[in-house]
């Protein structure tokens, strides 16, 4: 007698848990969530599909994409988005795995555009008020808020920033370890005095939590009973001390990492610099917690306007080169073609880049040619 073939619900669930080795508990709660929307409604709409070999784009998937467009409320784009991006990789994982699956269920066309968002840094009062209120406040939790907007980082970085993060890299050189989070990596961010001060005073109040958090929490700076009941803390606390500080917006701790990065780029901090600060893989991800006012716009072009101009290094022929024969000649043309490409970067107008281009070219091919001369045949 065979044994009774696995539900989709079953199927699903199988290989989320599959899943559990490579990828944060976060992850694994954002496939299941997918998971459970599309199986509830394949459920409700087609109850007689039970198997995946009957799973169809149409009506099956175009029908959940309709679905998830008319919720009550409505799904913002990115909600979808995901959502649409977690079933299709567990589609085509289990499709890998043998199991019977129509390839191109879900295409790149079916994706929502991506929202755009536009940075968030606190206003200067804002931020400033903020911060003296934080210090103000002068618990475990406020600290570690302060620690969050000068150092940048993730508030779920925060929750799991061991005790020894605080790391000596040179001679008065210090760093705040930051171990593998959300996008897989870790760095170390550096510090200053005033941020070694914050962690002396956490380390300080550390040890006048409750025994029962400090007993879960181990080796954490924070102590906390879970990682989602240590974030609704972190962000009440936030969000009450905003309030007191009289803010012109509601604050969450993102936006302590949106002005964080903000700051750094008018601190003169470069991309690629505040894109490692950040504990970014993508500089287009870095550019959108930017805000880059008109004010900055002013300060870069007026310092850009008291370099220097760029001259065109002059460039000499040896000695040989001055003699006639073969090699002086193609010596000349690889410094006249130097010369006409240095020429051609420094051109706005596109017509006359285009001509130096096609005289390059040539000079090219009578290069090739000479080439093509002293090479003796076999």
């Amino acid at each position: 007698m065979n044994p009774p073939k696995a539900s989709l619900d079953q199927i699903f669930e199988s290989h989320i848990r599959s899943l559990a080795v490579t990828h944060q508990p976060g992850t694994l709660r954002a496939y299941r969530s997918a998971a459970h929307r599309f199986l509830r409604y394949l459920h409700h709409a087609f109850p007689q599909l039970r198997r995946l070999v009957q799973l169809r784009r149409d009506p099956h998937l175009l029908g959940w994409f309709r679905c998830l467009c008319e919720q009550d409320p409505p799904l913002c784009n990115q909600t979808r988005r995901q959502h649409l991006i977690h079933i299709r990789r567990l589609l085509q994982d289990l499709a890998a795995h043998g199991h019977p699956v129509q390839p191109g269920l879900i295409r790149s066309e079916d994706l929502p555009p991506r929202d755009r968002w536009l940075p968030k840094p606190l206003p200067l009062e804002d931020d400033q008020r903020l911060q003296q209120e934080l210090r103000r406040t002068d618990n475990l939790l406020s600290n570690l808020l302060l620690l969050t907007r000068f150092t940048g980082i993730r508030i779920g970085e925060c929750i799991r920033l061991p005790l020894d993060c605080l790391r000596q890299v040179g001679p008065d050189q210090w760093a705040l370890h930051v171990p593998l989070g959300k996008l897989h990596t870790e760095r170390l961010v550096p510090v200053d005095a005033e941020v070694r001060g914050i962690m002396q005073r956490i380390l300080a109040l550390r040890p006048l939590a409750r025994p029962e958090l400090l007993a879960r929490s181990e080796g954490f700076l924070l102590p906390h009973g879970g990682p989602w009941g240590a974030y609704h803390r972190l962000f009440e606390t936030l969000a009450d001390a905003a309030t007191r500080a009289g803010c012109s917006a509601p604050v969450t701790p993102h936006r302590l990492r949106h002005t964080y990065a903000s700051e750094m780029l008018r601190l003169g901090v470069g991309l690629p610099a505040l894109m490692q600060l950040l504990g970014h893989n993508d500089i287009a991800m870095t550019m959108r917690y930017l805000q880059v006012t008109q004010q900055d716009l002013q300060r870069e072009f007026h310092r850009a306007r008291q370099n220097a101009p760029h001259c065109l290094p002059p460039l000499s022929l040896p000695e040989h080169a001055r003699a006639a024969g073969l090699p002086a000649i193609q010596q000349a043309l690889a410094a006249a073609r130097h010369l006409l490409e240095m020429h051609r970067r420094c051109l706005t107008d596109e017509k006359a880049r285009r001509q130096f281009q096609l005289l390059d070219r040539r000079l090219r091919a009578v290069a090739d040619q000479l080439a093509h001369i002293t090479t003796p045949e076999k």
